[in-house]
């Protein structure tokens, strides 16, 4: 009689955990908003249009793939740091960049047409705001473009801060 109770219980437990399972909610970050931005996960070589190394990017899914982070080496030296999550209470993307200097920059958006924008406000370095916007678009061939561009003047006019092409390590000989 033991031996039919101890299965009795064990096939009991075995249901439960099954029922348990069925119910169990989804992992944290798991809605498909989250992955708008993973074509930028990965190491990359980043060059300016005319085909200059930029520098480098190494940029990752952390924290229970809830948070993207890039590592930014400048090929003249500078480094930076972004953090980037998709924020459900708001339905939007966020960034907070910053970089060995002590600069900072923080920016939302989200996904468009055919790429991530994000756009943010900081003091300029000679007083009032200047808008910056800085957009990805995946392109066919596996690169990324990234075209940070800023405003003075609310956004009537624009002058590009930085275009850049990212190519995965290994793609190409700079990147070996």
């Amino acid at each position: 009689m033991t031996k039919h109770l101890a299965t009795a219980v064990l096939l009991a437990l075995t249901a439960a955990f099954a029922a348990a399972q069925g119910d169990a909610p989804p992992p944290p970050c798991s809605a498909d908003a989250y992955r708008q931005f993973d074509f930028w996960v990965g190491d990359w070589v980043v060059k300016t249009e005319d085909g200059q190394v930029a520098g480098t990017n190494r940029v990752e899914r952390t924290l229970n793939d809830c948070v993207i982070t890039e590592d930014w080496k400048g090929a003249g030296g500078s480094i930076g740091r972004s953090f980037n999550m998709f924020f459900s209470r708001d339905g939007r993307w966020h960034q907070t960049w910053v970089d060995g200097n002590g600069g900072r920059l923080d920016l939302e958006g989200g996904w468009s047409e055919d790429r991530m924008t994000l756009s943010g406000t900081m003091p300029g370095a000679s007083g009032g705001e200047v808008l910056h916007e800085i957009s990805w678009t995946p392109r066919a061939d596996g690169t990324v473009r990234q075209h940070w561009r800023a405003s003075q003047d609310g956004g009537e006019s624009w002058t590009d801060q930085f275009v850049g092409i990212y190519s995965r390590k290994g793609a190409d000989s700079a990147g070996r």
